[in-house]
């Protein structure tokens, strides 16, 4: 049986499902991750767009194009940072979930640090994981 994951924005306006398990989990330090996130990375997994479905709010869902190819998507409402796609090209057809707006417990298979060329100086990696510059 698969499992169908539940989440939501900060302010419940928006609520979600997805309906496989996301792959390719990856922590990432760009500067354009660290912003939209507030923090000292950001953590992402992939679906099929197909695999997302909107279960509330999808008019409180704001984008904005964080460049030529890239797409952020968050709630208008309170802010929280939900998805993440490229407009074109190989995996535009995919959608990166924000793992923090997950409610159903998550533990993924593999996960890595990518753009740790960029980290912020005060983040020390436990090296737990595989790194990517």
């Amino acid at each position: 049986m698969t499992q169908v994951y539940q989440g939501s924005c900060l302010c419940a306006a928006v609520s979600y499902e997805l309906l496989v398990s996301p792959k390719a989990v990856s922590h990432c330090h760009c500067s354009q991750c660290r912003k939209g996130h507030g923090a000292a990375f950001a953590s992402y997994g992939s679906i099929p767009r197909s695999a997302l479905r909107i279960l509330r709010g999808s008019t409180s869902i704001k984008t904005y194009a964080s460049s030529e190819t890239v797409l952020r998507e968050f709630c208008m409402d309170c802010g929280s940072t939900l998805f993440w796609s490229r407009s074109e090209g190989k995996f535009a057809d995919w959608v990166s979930i924000a793992l923090g707006t997950l409610d159903t417990p998550f533990l993924p298979q593999k996960q890595k640090h990518v753009h740790v060329d960029s980290a912020v100086l005060w983040f020390k990696s436990s090296n737990l994981c595989p790194q990517v510059d």
